[in-house]
């Protein structure tokens, strides 16, 4: 149990991570990128306040948002923002495969269901997707033989 919470923990540090980043990329983008962004953004704080919720349910105590993240870059343009909401929901999408892997069926569930939606979400954004989504890309290695041969 104490390992599901560890898991929810870093769910949630996650998600307060992603609220932060969409609060930004809200306020320095327009149109219709803007309105992707305050989808992402409410859907976000409603995950956050779920995984509270489960952590409180299960008798731990919850991690508090940091005051400001480190981001990799501060959108300064659309296509910036892109690249950052991009980049949240890879994130996002790693933090829930770690809960995917707990103990309790439910949680597997909820992180799976979490996955989905953040793939679909940085799809919105970018419209491509890795082949395992959540896992880190794999460098392609010599194999020292020839193809064919």
């Amino acid at each position: 149990m104490s390992d599901d919470l560890d898991k929810l923990r870093k769910a949630l540090a996650a998600e307060h991570a992603a609220v932060f980043a969409y609060g930004l990329i809200g306020a320095r983008t327009s149109g219709s990128l803007r309105a992707l962004a305050t989808q992402a953004f409410d859907a976000h704080r409603a995950r956050r306040d779920q995984l509270r919720a489960l952590i409180t349910g299960r008798g731990g105590q919850p991690v508090e948002p940091e005051a400001s993240y480190a981001l990799p870059a501060v959108p300064t343009g659309a296509a910036a923002a892109v690249r950052l909401a991009a980049h949240v929901e890879a994130g996002m999408t790693a933090a829930y495969l770690e809960l995917a892997a707990g103990e309790d069926a439910a949680l597997r569930k909820y992180a799976a269901l979490a996955m989905q939606e953040s793939v679909t979400r940085s799809y919105s954004f970018r419209p491509t997707i890795a082949a395992f989504p959540g896992l880190p890309e794999a460098t392609p290695q010599p194999s020292g033989t020839t193809p064919g041969g």
